[in-house]
Formats: C-alpha cells, structure tokens, sequence
C-alpha cells in the first residue's frame, strides 16, 4: 500500500510565509504545509481561468484556519476540520496553520506553473 509521511515528504518550498513538503501517492500529491505568516495569495493565481485554482484539494487542518473563497461565497475550515476545496477557490491562510492535504498531481502540476511564474514576475 502507498504511504507517506511528513518527515519523509520531501521540502520543496522554504520560503519567510510558508513550508511545503510534498510526496507523491498514486495520482495524488500530498502536501504537508506550514503558514509562517498570514497571506492572502490571490496575486499568484492569476493566470488560471477565473484567476481561482482549479485544482481540487482533499484535506485536514492541523491545527490554525483556512479560509477557501468562491465567487459567491467563503468556507472557513478549522483545527480538527477535514475538507473538500472545489476547483474555482482562492485560498486565505494563516501563521500557525498547518494542513495536510490531497489533490490530483496533474491539475496541481498545471496549477503551480502557473504561480512560479507569477512569483518570478514578482506578483506575490
């Protein structure tokens, strides 16, 4: 059977607002994130349809908040808290909040081109 662990996750993002570690399982990627700060990434988004993430992600806050936000509406997710994000979300996160989460690797894939180069263009 397919595992992971965080500790076995590889760190493949170490930077002032967050830490991801990621693994693959299947056809999914987990991910292990650590908020450092409170940030609200809408700017690395855009590009995707909508300028929203597309991408749809399974998962549990560790501890802390997240809050994922649609056209029409907010869904606020809390320690204990399992969760589905839909595709068309922007997520808000916070210092201290650390989730575990599933999502496809193809559309995450596509997904976090899309923000590298938002973050080499400096839209952060």
């Amino acid at each position: 059977m397919p595992r992971t662990s965080k500790a076995e996750a590889g760190l493949q993002v170490d930077e002032p607002v967050m830490e991801g570690r990621y693994a693959q399982i299947g056809p999914y990627t987990v991910g292990y994130e650590s908020m450092k700060a409170d940030m609200d990434p809408a700017p690395l988004f855009r590009g995707l349809p909508d300028d929203r993430c597309q991408c749809p992600h399974w998962g549990q806050v560790i501890s802390g908040r997240l809050v994922l936000r649609y056209a029409d509406h907010d869904e606020v997710f809390h320690a204990g808290d399992a969760y589905y994000g839909a595709p068309g979300h922007l997520p808000l996160v916070f210092a201290g909040t650390e989730i575990v989460e599933f999502s496809p690797t193809a559309e995450l894939t596509a997904t976090m081109e899309v923000i590298g180069r938002n973050l080499a263009e400096g839209r952060s």
